[in-house]
C-alpha cells in the first residue's frame, strides 16, 4: 500500500523536479562540483526563509564564474535583524523570483553534482525546506563541506568549527563580497581548491 502510495505521489511531481530525479538514476558519476551558499533571516532552517542563492559550479579544478548562479528570493518573511550582516531589505529594488522558482534555476544548475559549501548541512536543509513547502523531496545530491575537509588535512578533531573569515585568513584569500550569497560561494570555491592542492 505505502509503494502505492509513493508511485501516485511522484507521478504528480513536476517535470523539473522529474528531470532532477532522472539524473540520479544513472550509474555515471558526475564529476563535478557546484559550491552554494544561502543568505537567509535567520539560523533556523524550520522557520527562516532563504533570501539569496548563490552558486559557482567547478570542473576540471577551476572556478567557471560565467556559469555561476545568483538568486534573489521574494520575501514572505523578514527578520530585519539579519539585515545588517547581508544587507538585504524588503525595500531594495533587486530583482527576486518566487521561491518555486529560485528552487528550479537552483536545481537545474546543481543536477546530479556534489554540493560543495561551508557548514554545507545549513544550506542544505534550508533547501530542503523550501522543496517541502513544494510537496517535493529533499535534495539527492552528495555533499563536501570545506570546515570538515579542512579539519581532515590537519588533522584537528572533527568538532571543531572554523568560519569562513577564519579560512580565508588561513589561506590568504580576499574577503570580496562576504556575506553575499554569489560571494561566499566563490570564497568557498577558493578554499576548496586550496585544500585540494595541498
Amino acid at each position: 500500500m505505502e509503494f502505492l502510495k509513493q508511485f501516485f505521489k511522484s507521478s504528480n511531481f513536476p517535470n523539473f523536479w522529474k528531470d532532477y530525479q532522472a539524473l540520479f538514476k544513472s550509474e555515471k558519476k558526475s564529476g563535478n562540483y557546484v559550491v552554494f551558499d544561502c543568505e537567509t533571516t535567520g539560523l533556523n532552517p524550520k522557520k527562516d526563509r532563504i533570501l539569496s542563492i548563490g552558486a559557482v559550479p567547478i570542473k576540471d579544478q577551476r572556478i567557471k564564474i560565467k556559469e555561476s548562479l545568483e538568486i534573489y528570493v521574494e520575501q514572505t518573511y523578514f527578520d530585519p535583524k539579519s539585515a545588517s550582516i547581508h544587507g538585504i531589505t524588503q525595500e531594495n529594488d533587486l530583482l527576486k523570483q518566487t521561491e518555486q522558482e529560485a528552487v528550479k534555476s537552483f536545481l537545474n544548475l546543481i543536477k546530479n553534482h556534489t554540493l560543495v559549501g561551508h557548514h554545507v548541512n545549513f544550506d542544505v536543509a534550508m533547501i530542503n525546506q523550501a522543496l517541502k513547502r513544494m510537496n517535493l523531496p529533499k535534495l539527492k545530491n552528495k555533499t563536501l563541506d570545506t570546515n570538515e575537509l579542512y579539519l581532515k588535512k590537519r588533522g584537528i578533531p572533527l568538532e571543531q568549527r572554523y568560519s569562513l573569515d577564519e579560512l580565508c585568513e588561513a589561506f590568504h584569500i580576499p574577503k570580496k563580497d562576504r556575506h553575499t550569497a554569489t560571494g561566499d560561494a566563490f570564497l568557498t570555491a577558493q578554499i576548496m581548491l586550496k585544500l585540494y592542492q595541498e
